[in-house]
């Protein structure tokens, strides 16, 4: 399903720890609002293109990754079904586009991003 919305970095941020590493990432990691999951083109691109970075901890495949000024976030599943982009557009909000997968729209409704009204909206346009 083609995404088009606005929404903020946070709950952004809460979609890709939903998507990847919800079952095995560190509480004190979890509640930094600053810290986002990062991996490798090979293993499903997930990148946050900030003016600062420090990476504190690998575990599996996911790099966890301390930002600040965060310009845009690029998700691409593993299986390549869901391909998404934020952009910054003013302070912490932005505009995300891409497509998803059905999986991946149970997790940006989880994370506040769509609500069923746009669900419904779009599958009449699809």
């Amino acid at each position: 399903m083609k995404i088009d919305v606005v929404c903020s970095l946070e709950s952004f941020r809460r979609f890709m720890i939903l998507s990847t590493c919800s079952s095995f990432i560190p509480d004190e990691l979890l509640e930094d609002d600053n810290v986002f999951p990062e991996r490798p083109i090979e293993n499903g691109t997930m990148y946050a293109e900030a003016e600062d970075k420090e990476t504190l901890r690998r575990i599996r495949q996911i790099e966890f990754t301390r930002v600040s000024s965060v310009l845009g976030v690029i998700y691409n599943s593993k299986s390549g079904l869901t391909k998404l982009k934020w952009r910054q557009t003013k302070g912490f909000s932005g505009k995300l586009g891409g497509n998803a997968s059905g999986n991946s729209l149970v997790n940006l409704f989880e994370a506040g991003i769509l609500d069923e009204n746009y669900i419904r909206k779009m599958r009449k346009k699809g």
